[in-house]
This record gives structure tokens, C-alpha cells and sequence, in this order.
């Protein structure tokens, strides 16, 4: 299979000062990542939830993507959605959404709920992701007219009503927030939750490069615009105890920068990105950024984004039409 360029994302999770997530993050952008992500959970520890630390660097950035992770079984589809539209706005259109799915009792509990089986879960799901789009759909895009003379902000013509009844929710709209830059954030999900939410990036985990690859391409069976290959990193294993090793449904990486890079280039024959995880981000993201990404580059292989560009356009998505531009119903 011939080689394609790859978009190269990294999670920046972790307990960080805000000076030290801003350097974290500044590091990532110079590099080339195309986005970070900021991983969240209903049952975490005391700290800003994940939407407030990507808009916390927001202004710090000019072409970075921020990708924050929310739950749809814990987070109020009205709140999220008007979150995620106001972190693009704060970003000029680099925002997206990782779709968490939490179903366990002991998430559930955090809002007096009790567990979602599978199939619940998934429709769960799928009821959040649409009316979060709907939501962001609500405001044409020239709703807004700051007609000074005439002391209107928006033509009410323009921003319309959303009337959603879930199975455990309800929503009447507008969004009180204008349609987001990107026109909708891009939305990422887990090859799980692929037919359930369709999301504009698929991540795939594995056991082994085998099972990377037949999981993309099953991925890609689903009509996915894009997929990235989850790998979790360490650059330097005797730094990292075996405790802070958890074994997740991703593919694992343990050895040097060379090897590191020779594995991405064998990815980019079968996704489009990857989403690297970095055991010790404090350790491993300066080998990332002065090693790995710049081998990358030498190749032809990453794909960086430009000053000033949304990131869908970094990522060669369109910039989805309105369902009420397009007649769709609400």
C-alpha cells in the first residue's frame, strides 16, 4: 500500500500548572502537531474540566487544534454544545470534541444515574451527538447583523428552533450562541461509537499493526472522512514505573525516536493521523517535537498546519452546510 501524508495529534493530559500546560502546549504548536487533545472523566480528580483548559490556551495559539474530551452520559447536551461552540469561537475555528462514553455506575452516579448497557449506551450516544449538532446548526451563519441604526444584533429569521426529545433528555432551542467558525467543531470518536455518532475522525486502537490495520479499514467501511491510529508512547521505559504503564485498547510503542518514526511511516499506509499518547509527556513530548515530528517532515510524511487556518481546513475537511440551510428537519 502506497505511503500518504499524516496528520500527527498528541494528548497532552496531565495535572499541569496553567504556565506549565501553556509552555506544553506552545511546544506542541512549533512542532507541527495538528492538534492536542485534553482527556476528561466523570470520576477525575479536583481539576478544570477539559473544554476550560483548551480555551485557557486558546488565545496562546494560532493554528494548533484543541480537541477536548466530554462525556454524553454525565455533560448536559445544551451546556456542551454552547462550550464546544464558544471554544471556537475563542479559537477562530480550531476546536473539536472527543466523544467520551462512560456508561459504569460509578460515572452515572456523579449525576444521580445509574449504568447504560451497551446498546443504551450507544443510543445514549447517538442522541447527543445530533442534537449538539442541531444546536450548532441553529444560527445561520449571517444571523448576526449588528444593525447599529436599527439596535438589532441578529435577524430572528435566521436562528431557528430546536425541539429534541431523547430517551433520558429534552432540548428546546436556539443555542444562545452564534454558529460556531468551523460551522460545526470536528467531532472525534472510537471506532465503537463510529456508526452510533459519525464522526469526522474515527480512532482506532489494536493489539498489534494487524489488527491496526483491519480495524482502519473497517473504520473506513463506516464512511468516516478521516482516521487516526491511537498510540501510546515510551520514549525511555526505565523512566516510566510499571505502574504508570495501564494497558488501554491502543497500540503500543516502546523504544527509541528512530523506531518511532519508522513505525508512523508504516501507519501512514493505512490512516490518515495518528493520536500519540505520551507516557511522560514532560519527558517524551521534547523527543516528540525535536526528533520524531522533524524526521516526519524530512520524509514528506506530516502534514502541519498553517497560521490562521480552522482546523478543519488543516485537516482537509469541508465546512459542513447547515440541515436548516439544506432543508433538513429539526
Amino acid at each position: 500500500m502506497t505511503s500518504r501524508s499524516l496528520h500527527v495529534a498528541v494528548e497532552l493530559d496531565g495535572d499541569l500548572s496553567p504556565g506549565a500546560l501553556a509552555g506544553t502546549v506552545t511546544t506542541a504548536e512549533r512542532a507541527g502537531f495538528t492538534f492536542a487533545t485534553f482527556d476528561d472523566s466523570p470520576v477525575g480528580g479536583p481539576r478544570l474540566d477539559a473544554v476550560t483548559r483548551a480555551a485557557y490556551v486558546a488565545t496562546l495559539t494560532d493554528r494548533l487544534g484543541l480537541a477536548a474530551a466530554a462525556n454524553v452520559t454525565t455533560a448536559e447536551p445544551f451546556h456542551l454544545a454552547a462550550q464546544l461552540a464558544s471554544l471556537d469561537h475563542a479559537s477562530h475555528g480550531r476546536a473539536a470534541w472527543v466523544v467520551g462514553a462512560d456508561g459504569s455506575a460509578e460515572a452515572l452516579a456523579t449525576v444521580g444515574g445509574s449504568r447504560l448497557d451497551p446498546d443504551a449506551l450507544h443510543h445514549e450516544a447517538a442522541e447527543v451527538v445530533e442534537v449538539v449538532r442541531r444546536l450548532w446548526d441553529s444560527w445561520d451563519d449571517d444571523a448576526v447583523v449588528k444593525d447599529v441604526a436599527t439596535g438589532r444584533y441578529l435577524d430572528p429569521d435566521k436562528v431557528h428552533h430546536v425541539d429534541f426529545t431523547g430517551t433520558r433528555f429534552s432540548i428546546k432551542g436556539p443555542l444562545i450562541t452564534p454558529r460556531p467558525p468551523q460551522g460545526r467543531p470536528v467531532v472525534l470518536a472510537a471506532d465503537a461509537l463510529a456508526e452510533a455518532v459519525r464522526p469526522d475522525i474515527v480512532l482506532v486502537g489494536g493489539a498489534g499493526l494487524d489488527d491496526v490495520r483491519t480495524r482502519a479499514r473497517d473504520a473506513r467501511g463506516t464512511g468516516a472522512p478521516l482516521i487516526f491510529a491511537e498510540v501510546e508512547v515510551v520514549l525511555d521505559a526505565e523512566l516510566v514505573p510499571a505502574g504508570r504503564r495501564p494497558q488501554r485498547d491502543r497500540l503500543r510503542y516502546t523504544g527509541s525516536a528512530l523506531g518511532l518514526t519508522e513505525l508512523l511511516g508504516w501507519l501512514a499506509t493505512s490512516v490518515d493521523g495518528v493520536r500519540l499518547h505520551p507516557a511522560v509527556p514532560a519527558t517524551d513530548l521534547p523527543v516528540l517535537a525535536g526528533e520524531v515530528l522533524p524526521a516526519l517532515r524530512t520524509e514528506g510524511l506530516l502534514v502541519s498546519p498553517e497560521p490562521g487556518a480552522t482546523l478543519r481546513e488543516s485537516l482537509g475537511l469541508a465546512r459542513p452546510a447547515s440541515l436548516f440551510a439544506t432543508g433538513g428537519a429539526a
